[in-house]
């Protein structure tokens, strides 16, 4: 089973750029958002952790976003929280799949976490930066604060661009990108 890894920055199309390979994905975004909706062990933890913020279940993201812009240093305590139960989905994802040719791990900090593996294609989706700003600028609950915190504890650019096997230039045209994903998919699947 070959193992795409998508890299870039927040807001670079990441996990447009996933759905168009037509694999099975691993969206860790989509995790910890079904986590912060049904678990309440997660609750508990994050609650016994930071309670001036997490007071009821399900998790508001709003007070999540409290709590980090209040101090970066609760990010980290959310990270040591949430990532051990993201990391446990993502190894039953990859068990129930291995019989695919391929998945997708949509997982923002893939190389700072260390889930890399030697044989993985890691695929970095590069966008201009006006491109990314004016793409997360439509997102609800758009947050230029929390994003740039967000931002701090992930690799630059250079780094996840350098250690990528491709990159796929992401100008936010479906065709450009469809084209591009095909081209891929021939050269690793064949």
């Amino acid at each position: 089973m070959i193992r795409l890894a998508m890299l870039g920055e927040i807001g670079s199309g990441k996990s447009y750029v996933s759905r168009l390979f037509g694999f099975p994905i691993f969206n860790a975004d989509e995790q910890v958002s079904f986590l912060y909706k049904n678990d309440k062990s997660i609750f508990r933890k994050l609650n016994k952790s930071l309670p001036r913020y997490i007071k009821q279940f399900p998790i508001d993201k709003v007070q999540l976003s409290k709590a980090i812009k209040s101090d970066r240093k609760n990010l980290i305590k959310i990270i040591k929280i949430v990532h051990p139960a993201v990391r446990s989905k993502m190894k039953l994802f990859l068990k129930k799949n291995n019989k695919q040719k391929a998945v997708v791990l949509d997982i923002p900090l893939y190389l700072e976490n260390k889930i890399n593996l030697p044989n993985d294609v890691l695929v970095f989706v590069d966008a201009k930066k006006g491109k990314i700003q004016a793409h997360l600028k439509k997102r609800k609950n758009y947050d230029s604060r929390l994003i740039s915190i967000l931002q701090s504890i992930q690799l630059s650019t250079d780094i996840k661009k350098m250690r990528s096997d491709l990159i796929i230039k992401n100008d936010f045209n479906k065709k450009n990108a469809k084209k591009k994903v095909k081209e891929i998919i021939r050269e690793i699947i064949i």
